[in-house]
C-alpha cells in the first residue's frame, strides 16, 4: 500500500489532470480543455493506460459538442478495456497491473472503478444524441460493471445516477411515442 500511495504521489500526470480538472470545476472550460489537450499529445497513443482513460475520462466532460463528448468516452474506455494486463514483473498471482509500456503501474482495480462510470457517461452521450436504444445497451453494460464495485458510496452514487438517467430516457420515449 505504500508503494502505492508513493507511486500515486510521484505521479506527475496524474496531478495535471487533476489541476485541470479544478479549472473544469471552477468554470475555466477551455483552459481545462487546453491543458488535457496538451497532456494528450504528451502522453501518446502508446502512454499509460490508466492516463489516458482518466485523461479522456475527464476531457469528455469539458466538450461543447455531444458528438465530441461521446467521442471522448469512448478513447477512455478504449484505453481501459484495450490495455489492462497481467503484471508481468513477477508480482504475485492475480495482482494485476495496468502496464503498457514504461511508467507507474497503476491498480487494476482503480482502473475497473472506472467501468460504471464510464459506461454511465456513454449512456448520457448517446441520449444526448437522441440513441436511445445505444443508450439502454450502455446503462445495461454500466449495471453490470457497477456491480463488481465494493459496496459504498461510489458504487451507491454510480447506482443512484444510472436509475437517474434510466428513467429520464424512458420519460423521453413516452413523450414521443
Amino acid at each position: 500500500m505504500d508503494k502505492l500511495r508513493k507511486a500515486t504521489s510521484e505521479d506527475g500526470v496524474l496531478t495535471r489532470i487533476g489541476q485541470a480538472i479544478m479549472l473544469h470545476r471552477a468554470g475555466d472550460r477551455e483552459e481545462a480543455r487546453n491543458r488535457l489537450t496538451a497532456l494528450w499529445h504528451e502522453i501518446g497513443p502508446q502512454g499509460d493506460a490508466f492516463h489516458r482513460c482518466a485523461l479522456a475520462h475527464y476531457m469528455a466532460d469539458t466538450q461543447d459538442d455531444p458528438r465530441d463528448e461521446l467521442d471522448w468516452d469512448l478513447r477512455a474506455l478504449e484505453a481501459a478495456e484495450g490495455f489492462v494486463t497481467e503484471r508481468p514483473d513477477g508480482a504475485a498471482p492475480g495482482a494485476a497491473s495496468v502496464a503498457d509500456g514504461p511508467g507507474p503501474r497503476h491498480p487494476l482495480v482503480a482502473l475497473r472503478a472506472f467501468f460504471p462510470s464510464l459506461h454511465l457517461n456513454i449512456a448520457a452521450d448517446y441520449a444526448a444524441l437522441d440513441r436511445p436504444a445505444d443508450a439502454h445497451a450502455q446503462l445495461r453494460r454500466a449495471r453490470a460493471s457497477v456491480n463488481a464495485l465494493a459496496d459504498g458510496q461510489y458504487r451507491q452514487g454510480l447506482r443512484d445516477a444510472i436509475d437517474r438517467l434510466q428513467l429520464r430516457i424512458d420519460g423521453a420515449a413516452g413523450r414521443t411515442a
